[in-house]
């Protein structure tokens, strides 16, 4: 794999993304699995991630620990276990493809009902069942395709939280929910030595645009940081619906 010069940019791609969102801007990350997907499968890709996620998780989990929410991670830690067990359970039958659909049309409505919906704008906190239903997705479409971040912003955008205590709880979600992936990645066979030695050469650089990331969040103003988290999600969710659909109609599911 490393010596194909469009796996190495795309994956030098992937993992700068990555890191940006681990310092605080949540879902750039998500652009990392379809680029990948475009080199090699979707689970292989995610086991060569999973390594850099979780020293990323560490350092963004040190970064933030004073800011984050204790209810919304106690509503929504529950729901992400049962999503990756869901995932688990359905990984071998379930297409990537429609999952990416599934997740991009989630994040398409949510966004457009923000901005053209004539719902209240003024920050409200959404119930518990719908934390423990948010929190499933998040954790089914992370494991399977790398994407939990447009459920989880589902869930806490609405909420307007103070921009670090966002980023904090972000970043303590994921990192609990990266940790419990492990178990179905090694059982679902997806860890080798090959994998580990690409996460291994490429965690310098996840580490520094994981501090770049750290960095842009803490000069970014709360207000710009919102705005941008919405048009990331719009964008991101653009990108997985459209690649879904084109895999969709290039290869359809076999009947």
């Amino acid at each position: 794999m490393l010596n194909d010069p469009l796996f190495l940019v795309m994956i030098v791609g992937a993992v700068t993304l990555l890191g940006l969102a681990k310092g605080g801007f949540a879902g750039v990350g998500m652009v990392a699995a379809p680029m990948m997907a475009l080199v090699i499968p979707p689970l292989q890709a995610a086991a060569i991630f999973l390594p850099i996620l979780l020293v990323q998780d560490v350092i963004s989990v040190w970064v933030y620990r004073r800011d984050w929410d204790a209810w919304n991670l106690k509503v929504m830690m529950p729901g992400s276990i049962i999503g990756i067990v869901v995932a688990w359970v359905l990984a071998a039958y379930l297409s990537d493809a429609v999952v990416r659909l599934a997740i991009g049309l989630i994040g398409l409505a949510f966004v457009l009902n923000s901005w053209f919906g004539k719902t209240s704008v003024e920050p409200h906190t959404p119930s518990a069942a719908a934390g423990v239903f948010w929190g499933s997705m998040s954790g089914f479409t992370s494991t399977l395709v790398q994407a939990g971040s447009p459920p989880f912003q589902v869930f806490m955008l609405p909420q307007r939280l103070p921009k670090l205590v966002f980023v904090g709880t972000n970043a303590i979600f994921f990192a609990a929910t990266n940790l419990l992936k492990i178990v179905p990645y090694f059982a679902l066979g997806q860890f080798s030595t090959d994998t580990l030695k690409i996460s291994l050469l490429l965690m310098p650089l996840a580490i520094a645009t994981n501090f770049l990331g750290i960095w842009l969040v803490k000069v970014t103003p709360t207000i710009l940081f919102y705005r941008i988290a919405f048009v990331l999600v719009f964008f991101i969710s653009i990108g997985l619906t459209w690649g879904a659909v084109r895999e969709l109609l290039l290869h359809p599911p076999a009947t």
